[in-house]
């Protein structure tokens, strides 16, 4: 797009700038992954930040990028995939209702099997108004919930519904416009898996995505090159991760180890013998044979001596007169 489209060219070149920094914004929020939206800290600005530049991206997605990509098949899936993943920014750190466990503790902690009464949080009526009022005790006053410090960027709005609708919409364009291993529709597969396991939570649904992306994978009959086999393969491993989050890790617990009966030792034919016990280092060391005592010792090394002196060792007579080649002189 570098010759034909300029303008689209220089447009993608800053989406892909802005990414960078982006993700690696995302990765050091990931690490954080609490966020005080209602203190001066030094993850405000890091939260602020990330609002900013998925915001700016946006708006060059929508604006410029989409009304100029209507006939070029992967640039179009790749431009609403960009789309989708700028609005699950939002929903992972702009959305309101949070899809977090709220900060602000509840007043009451319910008992076991039992649910909180919310009946007596209810707004006192307005006294200009009219009505009965309930006057609250000396020293309370209402308390009031802070608006999102990010608010001055973006609306403080339920995104949920307009990221999931555009996941859906990018996942339609990329079953129907590219083919099963193509990595442009993997990647929109696993980021699609990540946004139901993050903020819709549904662990189930993102499974069987993943699960039904790695099969349209092993059925594609179209060829690749070595690069777009590389991508799809870093893909393929990704959506192995996102088929194995949530799952129990006692699944596999209940199932007998080969071996483990203990006494046996399972053969091929799947019969089972006694094992044989490890002798203990004790009865290891009583099989060794005995050491020599002091006097055996001194009396060998004598031996030893006088057969060195005489030309024998080891009980071999090595004197000079015992060798067949020993010539005269």
């Amino acid at each position: 797009t570098n010759l034909r489209n300029p303008y689209l060219s220089s447009f993608l070149y800053k989406v892909l700038g802005l990414s960078v920094i982006l993700s690696k914004k995302l990765l050091r929020a990931r690490r954080l992954r609490k966020l005080d939206t209602t203190r001066d800290t030094k993850s405000l600005q890091l939260y602020h930040h990330i609002i900013w530049l998925s915001r700016e991206g946006l708006i060059m997605v929508e604006q410029y990028i989409i009304p100029m990509v209507a006939d070029q098949v992967e640039m179009k899936v790749l431009s609403y995939k960009l789309r989708a993943s700028f609005y699950h920014v939002f929903v992972l750190f702009h959305n309101q209702p949070s899809i977090h466990q709220t900060a602000i503790p509840s007043f009451a902690t319910p008992s076991k099997g039992k649910t909180a009464d919310r009946s007596s949080l209810r707004s006192s009526p307005n006294p200009m108004e009219g009505g009965p009022v309930q006057p609250l005790p000396p020293g309370l006053m209402p308390v009031s919930v802070p608006k999102p410090s990010a608010a001055f960027l973006l609306p403080a709005t339920d995104y949920v519904p307009t990221a999931t609708a555009c996941f859906t919409e990018a996942s339609a364009l990329a079953d129907t416009l590219l083919s099963g291993s193509h990595p442009i529709r993997l990647s929109v597969k696993t980021e699609y898996a990540a946004y139901m396991y993050d903020c819709l939570h549904d662990a189930d649904g993102s499974r069987r995505l993943a699960q039904q992306a790695i099969k349209d994978v092993y059925n594609a009959t179209e060829g690749m090159d070595d690069d777009m086999f590389e991508d799809a393969a870093e893909q393929v491993q990704l959506l192995g991760k996102m088929m194995k989050r949530g799952m129990s890790a006692s699944v596999g617990s209940s199932t007998p180890r080969i071996g483990a009966a203990e006494g046996s030792t399972p053969k091929a034919g799947g019969s089972s013998s006694p094992s044989t016990p490890r002798a203990t280092k004790k009865e290891r060391m009583e099989e060794l044979p005995e050491l020599p005592n002091s006097a055996e010792r001194k009396s060998g090394s004598k031996r030893n001596g006088a057969s060195k002196k005489n030309g024998v060792k080891n009980g071999v007579d090595t004197s000079p007169r015992a060798s067949p080649y020993r010539r005269d002189r």
